[in-house]
């Protein structure tokens, strides 16, 4: 583990006056979340989950899709947050400034005790209405239901292919970005948009950009500290540095 970067990376997080965090599917998969590819076993071996994530799947079979979600929510359930989780949600208490930006939909930040979270993507265990006029939320239905106020069916309430991100999760975003001075992607990707453009705007704006990933990405050519590894491991030796430097 790279010591200077750690300590260096907790004295920015103390030093800071604005701090935003990024976090991909990275970060879950460390606590055991599956993906959309590892979810296909059994039953649903034989469909792609890219044509069961879309509005129009959903519109032409919602038992289908709807099943499929339970199947998904229920594989979840049984996933706790890991300890980098908890680092993050330790970030948010001794930081004014804050925002946690996750393009995870299984909750895991919530359940960690983070409150200041846009979800991207949404949030496997949130369901709303088609229509929007409406949120619902720990539905516990076998089949898909129908809003009372519209008649339209209820359905999960992520982020589908083909679907634009919701407005307010992109402007609060956007604008918390620009102004903070410590930026973090962990756990991400960095090809997938809009996101992906997250750390080059904060960047931009003059922000210090740290990376932790355990891969090369499109971020790390322009990061001011890169740690490759796990991100809860990592994370959790940026706590401690950051409990030497408060005491």
């Amino acid at each position: 583990m790279e010591k200077d970067k750690i300590k260096k990376v907790a004295k920015k997080i103390i030093d800071s006056n604005c701090l935003a965090i990024l976090t991909g599917a990275g970060i879950s998969a460390e606590s055991g979340v599956p993906t959309f590819r590892d979810a296909q076993t059994g039953l649903w071996a034989k469909y792609d989950p890219l044509k069961l994530a879309t509005p129009s799947a959903f519109k032409e079979n919602p038992e289908l899709v709807w099943s499929w979600y339970q199947y998904r929510k229920k594989l979840i359930e049984k996933v706790k947050p890991n300890a980098g989780h908890y680092v993050i949600k330790e970030i948010e208490n001794i930081k004014k400034n804050f925002l946690l930006i996750t393009q995870n939909v299984d909750d895991l930040h919530r359940k960690a005790g983070n409150k200041k979270i846009v979800e991207l993507h949404g949030n496997i265990f949130r369901y709303r209405c088609f229509n929007f006029c409406e949120y619902y939320y720990n539905i516990e239905s076998e089949k898909p239901i129908k809003c009372k106020k519209c008649g339209e069916y209820i359905r999960p309430d992520v982020v589908w292919f083909g679907e634009q991100l919701p407005e307010e999760a992109l402007k609060t975003s956007y604008s918390f970005i620009k102004e903070c001075d410590l930026f973090f992607s962990i756990g991400t990707s960095s090809v997938v948009q809009p996101a992906a453009s997250f750390p080059f705007i904060a960047k931009e704006n003059g922000a210090f950009l740290v990376e932790i990933n355990i891969n090369d990405t499109p971020v790390t050519g322009i990061s001011d500290i890169t740690i490759k590894g796990k991100s809860a491991e990592i994370l959790s030796f940026i706590s401690e540095e950051i409990k030497k430097f408060l005491t």
